[in-house]
């Protein structure tokens, strides 16, 4: 499987999610709910991510995870501990830290980052989630595209 992740435009100091990704100032990543969701328990080590930010409809880039924790049921100091830890790979500004200060957590590590040139076009269909499992990249991609199957992303 591959994972399609959407990165937020919005990070500290006009700094985005993505340009921290491509410039390895982060290399790791993080989704958290109250309880499990997607990506949790899904994503697994050698799994190719590829990254689009927001809004543009561009996948621009990828890398090759190679770690995953899944935790579920987290107290607020278990919550605040393994976000802590791993701050210097999730590179977290304060608001996005209040964001993923969940009861369940996956945190995804990469590395082997690599810009897709030129990008990909995304081709969005409907209510996509923000962190999409598909067989591969061009399931996805303007001209290649199949039928969105949320199969993949049930537990």
């Amino acid at each position: 499987m591959v994972h399609l992740v959407y990165c937020d435009n919005a990070g500290k100091a006009g700094e985005k999610v993505l340009d921290k990704i491509k410039n390895a100032n982060k290399t790791m990543v993080v989704r958290g709910a109250a309880g499990r969701k997607i990506p949790h328990s899904r994503v697994f080590e050698n799994e190719i991510l590829y990254f689009m930010e927001k809004g543009t409809g561009q996948i621009s880039a990828k890398a090759t995870v190679t770690s995953v924790q899944n935790f579920v049921k987290l107290s607020e100091e278990e919550m605040n501990q393994i976000l802590e830890e791993n701050q210097s790979k999730l590179n977290l500004s304060e608001k996005q830290k209040e964001r993923w200060h969940k009861k369940c957590l996956c945190l995804v590590e990469f590395k082997e980052i690599s810009a897709i040139t030129p990008p990909l076009v995304f081709d969005h269909q409907g209510n996509m989630d923000d962190w999409l499992i598909i067989e591969k990249i061009e399931d996805v991609v303007v001209g290649t595209s199949i039928p969105y199957n949320y199969e993949k992303s049930r537990f």
